[in-house]
């Protein structure tokens, strides 16, 4: 129960330093971001193991091993690194937790998140071209052709699973195994958005990858459509019902275990239709839509997701610290 109190205690903290300050543009200059060396890591591995002229089968088992040293190497730093926190005191007062939090902060993305998204929601105020640059730098999907509704679409969808994979997943990772947990999670994630693709060269490669993701994300994705719904409740013209109904109707329907839970979630409780068919790399892809209302979204729509975005990380701040307070007996 202490390890998990120590964690609980790591996250709320972490998560009041990120959604406060973000990860300081001038710190990203300077050093870089963690998920930076994660992505090194992996595209080393890439290199080294995915070898066109081996068998699916060889290349499979490949990208398998690459998993598999990737996380020992996470392992092999966040370990001694945590227990080195959690041990350091100065005149016998802890410190190192907060040393922690401020490590764990950098992995978090609720401020970065929202203020990606409103820039597109800024880039169409100024025409449709802007709206298209803007949502490039956050979606897969092909965006030259996109007129507003579908840029707004776009973003929206980006924020909820963006949510989910960048702010949900790694605090319940961080919640249940500490800094390892939450590095550990990143780095899959990261990996998954390298390699875990369905094109000829990762196939077979980034199988491994793709899979482990889904399982790691699966708990994540439902708790995200909950607290969707939880902040709904607390936002004025948004739906607590509507983000159930959808996400219980229509998240099985999306091609992805996980994605379909905050998309659904989103599109319900503003009462839009997300998803449904869009184009990558040329192709076009017949994706089922989430949420029954009205497709034809605006600028407004994503303003109004963000305000339903921010009361939900303070409502899943909110609970966090209550957690701990309940942990600790105060």
């Amino acid at each position: 129960m202490e390890a998990v109190e120590h964690s609980v205690a790591v996250l709320a903290v972490a998560m009041v330093i990120e959604g406060a300050i973000g990860y300081p543009a001038l710190v990203l200059r300077t050093v870089g971001h963690p998920v930076m060396v994660f992505g090194a890591i992996i595209a080393w591995l890439d290199r080294s193991l995915n070898r066109p002229a081996w068998s699916k089968q060889s290349r499979r088992l490949a990208g398998v091993v690459a998993v598999l040293v990737l996380v020992a190497v996470v392992l092999a730093v966040t370990v001694p690194l945590a227990w080195r926190c959690q041990s350091w005191t100065v005149d016998g007062v802890p410190v190192g937790w907060l040393i922690e939090a401020a490590l764990a902060a950098t992995l978090l993305a609720q401020r970065s998140l929202g203020e990606h998204v409103a820039a597109v929601a800024e880039g169409l105020g100024q025409g449709v071209s802007e709206g298209r640059r803007a949502v490039a730098l956050i979606v897969g999907r092909d965006t030259a052709s996109l007129d507003e509704p579908a840029i707004a679409r776009a973003a929206i969808e980006s924020l909820a699973e963006n949510f989910s994979d960048g702010v949900v997943a790694p605090a319940l990772w961080l919640a249940v195994g500490g800094l390892p947990g939450i590095a550990l999670y990143k780095a899959i994630n990261t990996a998954d958005s390298m390699i875990g693709h369905r094109s000829p060269r990762y196939r077979a490669f980034g199988w491994a990858a793709a899979r482990l993701d889904d399982l790691v994300n699966l708990p994540a994705a439902r708790l995200t459509a909950l607290l969707i719904a939880l902040g709904a409740a607390l936002t004025p013209e948004a739906s607590a019902g509507g983000a159930l109904a959808a996400a219980w109707r229509d998240a099985g329907r999306h091609r992805s275990p996980n994605a379909g839970w905050p998309e659904a979630a989103m599109a319900g409780a503003l009462g839009l239709r997300l998803a449904g068919p869009r184009t990558y790399g040329g192709e076009q892809v017949d994706e089922a839509w989430m949420g029954d209302g009205r497709a034809g979204a605006t600028a407004a729509d994503i303003d109004e997701a963000l305000a339903l975005y921010r009361r939900t990380c303070l409502v899943a701040t909110a609970l966090v610290a209550g957690s701990y307070a309940w942990l600790s007996g105060w």
